[in-house]
C-alpha cells in the first residue's frame, strides 16, 4: 500500500515510524514532513492546510490510504475533502472535528449531556462582560481562547489582573486572530491532571496507555504554556478504577453525544482530564493525537498502526485487537531559546549520531541541508526512550538528551518526575 500522512512535527514523525514498521506499506510519504522524517518516508513539500493539492497529489500518486494528523487541516474539513476524493482517510470529519476547534461547542455539549467538566461562560466580543465576570468570580481562574491556537490559547490566571489581561489579549489585541474573537472562562480545578487517547469508529473506544503532558516551559511547572515540553506514560495516576469510571461517565457518554448531535467522531480522540477530589473531569477534547503524548505512547504499541486505523475507518475497531507493551516511556522535548515566544532559527544541531541506540529522537521543529541537521521551529527535537519501569524509560531518555547540542538549547529536567 501507498500510504501518506499529512503534518509535520514530533507527533508525526512517531506516526511514521511506526508506520514504517508495518510490512503492508511499500511507500510512505509524509507532507509537509520535516528533516528527521525524511528518514524514515518521503517528504513532500505541500502545506498541512492544502486541501486542494493534497487531493491532487493523493490523486496523481494513486495513494491507498491517509492519516491527518494536526489539527488545522482536520478543522478545515480534509478528511471530508480526500473521503469525496474516495481515498480512505483516517481522522475526524470537520463536523466532528469541532470538539477541538470550539471550547464553546465542546463546553455546551458537555453541559447539554451531563459530561463532567468545570463551571463556565462564553463570551463573544464583550470584553467589558467578560472582564466584570472574572470580577465577579475571583481568581485562580482559566481563560481559553475559543478556536486553535497550538496549545497556547490557554491561561490559567493566578490574579485577576492576569486574567484581565489574557481577555483583553485574544479579545482586543487579537493576539490568536480569529481563535481568540470569542472566549470561553471557568472555573479552576485542582488535582492532577491525566491525557487518555482512545481509538474510536464512532461506536467502539479503545483506549491508549494513559500519559501525563507537561505543558509549562519551565521545571516545576512554572513559566507559560507551551505546546508540551515532555510526556511519559503509563500514568501511575491513572488506577483501573479510575479508568472504569472515566468510560462510564467521560469517554462513552462523548462519542454517543457526539454521534447524536449529527458529528459522528472517527479517529483519535484525546482526553484531557483533571483528577478533582469529586472525581474525573474534561480540561478539554481534542480531535486527534497529542504531541507529545504521542511519541510515549506509540513506543508501547506492539499492533501493526495501519491495521488499527483501517479498522476505524471501516467502523470494525470492534474485531481489532490492540496489544500494548507492560513498559513504561518517556519523552523530553528540546525546545529553541524563548520558546515559547520568541525565538531563533537556523542554528546547527550536533551530537544526533552519539545518542545510545536505546533511544529514538523525534524531530518537531528541524530541516536537513548538505547532511546536517538545523532547528526551524520551536519545539526542535522529542527524545524518547522505554523500559521496563518509569524511573529506567526517565533516565534513559535524559541520557540520550545528553550529548545532543544547539545554541540556546532548553529542556525541562523534571520530566515525569512531579
Amino acid at each position: 500500500m501507498k500510504v501518506l500522512v499529512i503534518g509535520g512535527g514530533g507527533r508525526e514523525h512517531a506516526i511514521a515510524a511506526t508506520l514504517a514498521r508495518s510490512p503492508r506499506i511499500t511507500k510512505l510519504y509524509v507532507a509537509p514532513g520535516n528533516g528527521g522524517i525524511s528518514g524514515v518516508a518521503e517528504c513532500v513539500p505541500i502545506k498541512a492546510t492544502d486541501i486542494a493539492e493534497m487531493v491532487r497529489f493523493v490523486q496523481a500518486e494513486g495513494i491507498d490510504f491517509v492519516m491527518v494528523a494536526p489539527d488545522d487541516p482536520l478543522a478545515l474539513g480534509m478528511v471530508d475533502a480526500l473521503t469525496a476524493a474516495s481515498v480512505p482517510t483516517f481522522g475526524p470529519t470537520q463536523a466532528a472535528a469541532i470538539l477541538e476547534s470550539s471550547k464553546a461547542f465542546s463546553k455546551g455539549l458537555m453541559e447539554q449531556y451531563n459530561i463532567p467538566t468545570a463551571r463556565y461562560r462564553v463570551f463573544d466580543g464583550n470584553v467589558e462582560a467578560a472582564v466584570a465576570y472574572i470580577r465577579e468570580q475571583g481568581a485562580p481562574i482559566v481563560v481559553k481562547c475559543d478556536g486553535l491556537a497550538l496549545g497556547k490559547g490557554v491561561v490559567v490566571a493566578q490574579t485577576i489582573a492576569e486574567a484581565e489581561a489574557a481577555v483583553r489579549a485574544m479579545m482586543e489585541e487579537g493576539r490568536f486572530g480569529q481563535s481568540g474573537a470569542k472566549v470561553v472562562i471557568e472555573e479552576c480545578m485542582t488535582g492532577p491532571e491525566v491525557t487518555v487517547l482512545a481509538f474510536t469508529d464512532g461506536k467502539t473506544i479503545a483506549t491508549m496507555p494513559a500519559a501525563q503532558d507537561h505543558k509549562r516551559v519551565f521545571d516545576n511547572d512554572e513559566g507559560p504554556n507551551t505546546g508540551g515540553m515532555g510526556a511519559f506514560c503509563p500514568s501511575p495516576k491513572y488506577t483501573p478504577e479510575l479508568a472504569e469510571i472515566c468510560m462510564e461517565t467521560i469517554f462513552r457518554p462523548t462519542i454517543a453525544a457526539m454521534a447524536k448531535e449529527g458529528r459522528p467522531f472517527k479517529g483519535v480522540i484525546y482526553f484531557g482530564l483533571m483528577l478533582t477530589p469529586n472525581g474525573p473531569k474534561v480540561i478539554e477534547y481534542n480531535a486527534r493525537f497529542g504531541d507529545p503524548e504521542t511519541q510515549p505512547i506509540l513506543a508501547l504499541l506492539k499492533t501493526d498502526l495501519l491495521d488499527i486505523f483501517e479498522a476505524v475507518v471501516e467502523e470494525r475497531l470492534a474485531e481489532q485487537e490492540i496489544r500494548w507493551s507492560a513498559d513504561a516511556a518517556c519523552c523530553v522535548v528540546l525546545a529553541s531559546g524563548g520558546y515559547p515566544g520568541t525565538y531563533e532559527t537556523g542554528k546547527i544541531i550536533s551530537g544526533l549520531d552519539q545518542v545510545p541506540a536505546d533511544v529514538t529522537v523525534y524531530h518537531a521543529g528541524t530541516k536537513l541541508e548538505d547532511g546536517a541537521y538545523f532547528t526551524a521551529g520551536g519545539r526542535v527535537l522529542g527524545v524518547t526512550a522505554k523500559a521496563p519501569t518509569l524511573d529506567e524509560a526517565i533516565a534513559r531518555a535524559y541520557a540520550g538528551v545528553t550529548p545532543i547540542q544547539f545554541e540556546g538549547m532548553q529542556y525541562r529536567t523534571d520530566i515525569g518526575r512531579r
